[in-house]
């Protein structure tokens, strides 16, 4: 579920849904998808490219071969998890329809990158034998004929399962032969005043060569006779993004866009005899390669490898079953794309326009509506007046939990406060991604304009938001902030606030450490940790780091941060290590992950062998996993789990036994090569005992046999724990977490 995509692609994702467009304004209503990324709110797809050297160069030593479990397929598991949430008849109903959007979405990302980059490096021949031991060609050849089998489940599951259980609720999704007259009357009227207009038919013939067909993009093949010399001829008509995929034919009667745009064919073949129609969908190569050694201005390179995008080699047809096979056979040449990469599919093709119809306003139809509250150390109690959070902040350390502790009241408050307090000198802040309306953007700006010193170190290259974040560097500089993009070769993923502040004859650092990007949005869907604080020790890391980000510094030990690439992958083995000669001590030892990736050979190697000398190792991982538990003599002792539900788990906490003085970090980074290796991360460590016990109860709720779950094999298989020996529904973490905030709050929403 794709930070990105891409929730369960939950997955949460850049704005790829169709928006909104004048179709929206008129009767009969389309159904305009929500503001989301096609990952979310659902499971960020972790993804990544391939690129050489990924990962240490490791011989494993006295550990066993084939002790990796294969990522590609483990991303394929993760995404079979997230449809078995919309094949499940327990989720409420319009979340299955979120979650079959969600499935597809994702897969799309899947394609888009990491099946692109592994078709790049086979054909440069830079491609070698993955960890799991698979040569680059059987891991193509796993993905095609997996990704086949699940887009198969995925169509059943809308066609026969879905789709019939939204008609039982009145709300129907028809193709146009079901369509009354009249529902047909008014949508032809549509078609003549709001489609017909940006409608373009292209024909293919000696004139005409074959059209680019853009990437994700919805397309009418169309054959055509000229009934005066009788030969056949074919074009392409593209499905307008622009336009809203569903169209409202009358009161919770919904027909998709291409439908009615066949159905009058004729009005744009004049003249001539349309024979047949047949929907494809092609996805293209859209990693981005910006050699940024070579870039004098990163900034204009990167939009002109945007440009190049759009243009990225096929990787993927998608297709209706019922396409003829010269058609078909005509896509395939002038695409050059291989039989393996066509899928022929039941329509309708894309379902991400699901994510329309998960949006009605049908509550009993979706998970109990939900609000955060202000965190209790935070919460003014005696008046309706803001809090002040600095004042907060120096009484103690407030460890915030998103989506259950309000973002708006906590973390945005903290950088609006900042900006309008005249004492505050200086601002710094690391932005990955942010909203489209970002009041986080907004704060930086003003404090800008009221003289205050703001850096701003925006990522540019965050995959899929490039140009929104191109737009606000632009801005935060029209303001008047200092606005940088981080190392060359690395990208900056921490998350990271620090506010210094005059406070009679000293200055106070205020810092944020988070595990989630500073996205309003967002932050209502993604499960993410941050540590707000005023210790000196963490304002002063804060300020180590944020000058090696912007100037030239080299410090590469910090008092309470881990930091990628240089200390952070070292820093946590150094600490399973330590596991191993406390249990051998026979003093209390264990290590707990939660992350949303574990691939990381260095690392998983190193719980492979805390668990040969018999200390219990704990992973709960939300997408990807590596490591290959419950095998005797190597992982015995190892247990993994995964949690899918209505918010995306996205927080990473790292947790050690420490000899009875436990240890507890929470921060940005996976353990994976691109976030130990070629990414800027942090991990913080959490030093209140409260704190520390509050993120090990979670850890232990998350790992529980009696709440949901999927539990990990040493197959590599994964299986669903989703009821007791009785058969009674286990509880998930997630509604757990909920009912004790609204408890706390003596509220029912």
């Amino acid at each position: 579920m794709s930070e990105s995509s891409g929730q369960a692609s939950v997955s949460p994702q850049p704005q790829r849904q169709p928006s909104v467009g004048s179709i929206a304004a008129h009767r009969p209503h389309a159904v305009a998808a929500p503001p989301v990324r096609s990952l979310d709110p659902g499971l960020d797809a972790d993804l990544d490219s391939y690129e050489e050297g990924d990962g240490p160069d490791l011989t494993g030593g006295d550990l066993p071969q084939g002790r990796f479990l294969d990522r590609e397929r483990s991303w394929l598991a993760f995404n079979e998890r997230v449809l078995e949430l919309a094949e499940d008849p327990a989720t409420p109903l319009l979340e299955r329809a979120n979650f079959l959007a969600i499935f597809a979405g994702n897969l799309d990302e899947f394609f888009m990158v990491r099946v692109a980059g592994l078709k790049r490096r086979i054909a440069t021949g830079v491609a070698t034998r993955s960890a799991s031991g698979l040569q680059p060609r059987e891991v193509l050849d796993l993905i095609w004929n997996r990704s086949r089998e699940l887009m198969a489940r995925h169509a059943a599951c809308y066609q026969q399962d879905v789709a019939p259980a939204l008609a039982e609720e009145g709300i129907h999704l028809v193709r146009w032969p079901d369509l009354t007259e009249k529902e047909q009357s008014r949508l032809f009227t549509l078609f003549r005043q709001q489609i017909f207009p940006v409608l373009t038919p292209l024909a293919v013939d000696p004139a005409h060569p074959f059209p680019y067909i853009s990437g994700l993009s919805l397309n009418l093949a169309v054959v055509v006779r000229n009934p005066v010399s009788g030969h056949d001829h074919f074009a392409r008509v593209k499905v307008p993004p622009s336009l809203s995929r569903f169209l409202e034919a009358s009161p919770q009667r919904y027909v998709p866009l291409e439908d009615v745009i066949a159905a009058h064919l004729e009005s744009l073949f004049p003249g001539m005899e349309v024979l047949a129609h047949h929907m494809f969908r092609v996805t293209r190569n859209e990693d981005l390669e910006v050699e940024e050694d070579d870039a004098e201005n990163l900034l204009q390179a990167l939009e002109k490898e945007l440009l190049r995008r759009r243009f990225g080699p096929p990787v993927r047809l998608e297709v209706e079953e019922s396409i003829d096979p010269y058609v078909l056979d005509l896509l395939v040449r002038e695409l050059k794309i291989s039989d393996a990469e066509v899928y022929p599919l039941p329509g309708p093709l894309d379902l991400t326009g699901l994510f329309g119809i998960a949006a009605l306003d049908r509550p009993e139809l979706k998970y109990p509506k939900f609000v955060a509250g202000t965190h209790r150390d935070l919460a003014e109690v005696e008046s309706a007046s803001p809090p002040d959070i600095f004042a907060a902040l120096r009484e103690r350390d407030v460890l915030l939990h998103h989506p259950y502790d309000s973002f708006s009241t906590s973390v945005q408050a903290f950088l609006e406060q900042a900006a309008a307090d005249p004492d505050v000198l200086a601002i710094k802040q690391t932005l990955y991604r942010t909203s489209g309306k970002s009041p986080i953007v907004d704060a930086l700006i003003d404090a800008a304009e009221a003289g205050k010193q703001v850096l701003v170190l925006v990522e540019i290259k965050a995959r899929f938001d490039e140009h929104a974040n191109i737009k606000w560097a632009r801005k935060l500089e029209e303001a008047g902030c200092h606005v940088v993009y981080g190392l060359l070769g690395l990208k900056t993923h921490c998350k990271l606030s620090l506010v210094v502040r005059q406070e009679g004859d000293t200055l106070t650092r205020y810092s944020h450490v988070g595990t989630g990007n500073y996205h309003p949005k967002t932050a209502r869907l993604y499960e993410d940790l941050g540590l707000l604080t005023a210790n000196s020790q963490v304002g002063a890391d804060l300020s180590d780091l944020f000058n090696r980000l912007s100037g030239y510094s080299r410090r590469e030990n910090y008092r309470r941060l881990l930091v990628a690439p240089k200390s952070l992958r070292d820093g946590l083995i150094t600490r399973i290590n330590k596991e191993i000669t406390h249990h051998r001590a026979g003093r209390p030892a264990y290590v707990k992950i939660k992350v949303n990736s574990m691939v990381d050979e260095a690392v998983v190697d190193a719980l492979y062998r805390a668990s040969q000398a018999g200390v219990p190792v704990d992973v709960w991982v939300r997408g990807i996993c590596a490591l290959r538990p419950g095998v005797p003599g190597l992982s015995e002792n190892i247990r993994v789990r995964s949690v899918l539900g209505r918010f995306l788990e996205h927080s990473r906490v790292f947790a050690f036994g420490n000899g009875g003085e436990p240890e507890v970090w929470i921060g940005s980074a996976d353990m994976m090569h691109r976030n130990l290796d070629r990414r800027i991360e942090a991990l913080v460590r959490v030093t209140d005992p409260g704190h520390r016990a509050a993120l090990n109860r979670l850890l232990e709720t998350g790992m529980s046999d009696s709440t949901s779950s999927w539990h990990l094999g040493p197959d590599g298989e994964w299986t669903r724990h989703a009821t007791d020996a009785e058969g009674q529904p286990l509880r998930n973490v997630q509604e757990m977490l909920i009912d004790a905030r609204r408890r706390r709050r003596g509220s029912t929403t």
